[in-house]
């Protein structure tokens, strides 16, 4: 027997459309879609320096790492995305009583399966930005002409 929660949720899963302005995945697909969310995923989802092609095991890195890593995040849009990924579920928040206090961010199953997406969009914008910097060109180009 179901709960009376529990039948809501359900019947609200087969309700979801992103294409509905008070969809709660269309909240959940502006989150993600932040580029601050994609590097941090692919962050704690591996090495970001591996090949692409290659799935590096999963990692827990200390708040000061991805600060170093992600250059140009401030600090508050750090903390504030780390927040928001924690409270999604797609992280978790290991706080180690060491002096000073070690802080660990890693990835939760629903993170990992979330980050295999991301680091293809990744990949793909890494791989395809000479084509993209020339097709602005050719459009700037006319623009002017």
């Amino acid at each position: 027997m179901t709960t009376p929660k529990a039948g809501e949720r359900a019947r609200a899963r087969t309700e979801y459309d992103a294409f509905l302005a008070m969809c709660p995945s269309r909240q959940l697909l502006d989150r993600i879609s932040n580029k601050w969310v994609v590097l941090i995923l692919c962050a704690l989802g591996g090495d970001p320096s591996a090949p692409p092609g290659t799935s590096p095991a999963p990692r827990a890195m200390r708040y000061s790492e991805l600060a170093r890593l992600l250059a140009g995040v401030s600090q508050k849009m750090l903390t504030q995305t780390l927040r928001a990924l924690e409270r999604d579920g797609l992280l978790t928040r290991t706080v180690t009583p060491t002096v000073p206090v070690t802080v660990t961010y890693e990835l939760t199953g629903l993170g990992l399966s979330l980050h295999h997406l991301t680091r293809g969009l990744r990949e793909w914008a890494q791989t395809h930005m000479d084509q993209v910097l020339a097709a602005r060109e050719t459009h700037d180009a006319r623009a002017t002409s």
